[in-house]
């Protein structure tokens, strides 16, 4: 970038970095929010609830379906990225 260049996008900088911002905001947030690892650690948990009795088998049941419809949507987001 020149002289000239930087003199005059210069009012521009505020902008940039708050794109700039925004955009590590979303990497950061996308890639919590598409982790398995805390839905692996939530059944997990679950079934530990069901063998220790906190919770029943139809309350297992519902919530299990819930997390492995999660895990089914996070491979299927996986492989859409890697194609």
């Amino acid at each position: 970038m020149g002289l000239l260049t930087g003199l005059l996008t210069f009012p521009l900088a505020p902008v940039r970095t708050t794109v700039w911002v925004a955009e590590q905001v979303l990497e950061a947030a996308e890639r919590e929010y598409y982790d398995p690892a805390p839905v692996r650690r939530a059944l997990t948990e679950l079934e530990q609830d069901l063998l220790a009795g906190r919770i029943g088998e139809d309350e297992y049941d519902r919530r299990e379906d819930e997390l492995l419809d999660r895990l089914d949507e996070l491979e299927r987001y996986e492989q859409r990225r890697a194609t």
